[in-house]
């Protein structure tokens, strides 16, 4: 098993009463199993262009990509860091949980088709596991 931390574009700022405090910086992580499957986990990100170096070197064939807009990366963006990335397939995250979050699986297959990426979009609920 090998886990490398990768950069993130996200802000983080957590809430004391009145204050905000620096919460550290954003991170994803790119995870090789075993037997070689290797999987990128965005977490709360915007799209940069880093994310096509990021394919190139570790060849992820998975990514967990946010979609919900607001604070995060979009439909069209994550359609965008799927090409830039590589990945076959995508589970899309940071969507769908409060309704300032907007971006939609669906939305994203249809981005997907626009760029004309390969990459099958896999949507869980929560809770479920793939």
């Amino acid at each position: 098993l090998l886990v490398t931390m990768v950069r993130a574009d996200h802000s983080c700022g957590l809430s004391d009463g009145d204050q905000i405090l620096y919460g550290g910086a954003a991170a994803g992580y790119i995870v090789r199993l075993p037997g070689g499957f290797t999987f990128y986990h965005a977490g709360d990100t915007a799209l940069f262009s880093d994310m096509q170096l990021l394919g190139e070197m570790y060849r992820p064939e998975l990514a967990f990509l946010p979609i919900g807009d607001l604070f995060t990366m979009d439909p069209t963006q994550a359609a965008r860091a799927c090409r830039f990335l590589g990945v076959r397939k995508v589970i899309p995250i940071h969507w769908g949980t409060f309704p300032l979050l907007t971006g939609t699986p669906e939305k994203l297959e249809k981005e997907l088709g626009i760029y004309g990426v390969a990459c099958e979009v896999v949507t869980l609920k929560p809770g479920e596991s793939y």
